[in-house]
């Protein structure tokens, strides 16, 4: 599979889990500065590593919600929570992976982790 293919393949997969909006408006933000990135982001990440076989959407979803606790990094956690609702995965599920990385990752970083999951479901709840 080519480059164009790979990112056509990986563009379906990041509309279909984070939402035509978010994906929009990432592209209408492509300057000169960040348009290659981008363009490996949708190759890699989603057209090569979301497209795998070997785990589901809800698995993945999971896997991405842990580690960015685990490497604080808020603003993708925000993301990904809304995009796991899009993969199945539960708010139980959600708390049941918050618990564990206390365990793992540390309780500061899983108690920023469940105020900010609180945050995006209130969002959510209100039509944001």
């Amino acid at each position: 599979m080519d480059d164009r293919e790979q990112y056509e393949k990986g563009m379906l997969v990041r509309r279909a889990v984070l939402g035509d909006a978010h994906v929009e408006r990432s592209l209408q933000n492509r300057n000169p500065f960040n348009e290659e990135f981008q363009d490996l982001i949708t190759r890699y990440a989603w057209g090569e590593i979301w497209t795998r076989p070997g785990l589901s959407r809800h698995a993945r979803s999971l896997i991405v919600i842990a580690t960015t606790v685990a490497l604080n990094r808020t603003e993708e956690f925000r993301l990904h929570v809304r995009a796991a609702l899009n993969n199945g995965v539960t708010r139980e599920e959600i708390k049941e992976v918050l618990l564990q990385t206390a365990v793992y990752c540390g309780v500061p970083a899983a108690n920023t982790a469940f105020h900010t999951a609180q945050a995006v479901f209130a969002e959510m709840d209100n039509g944001k």
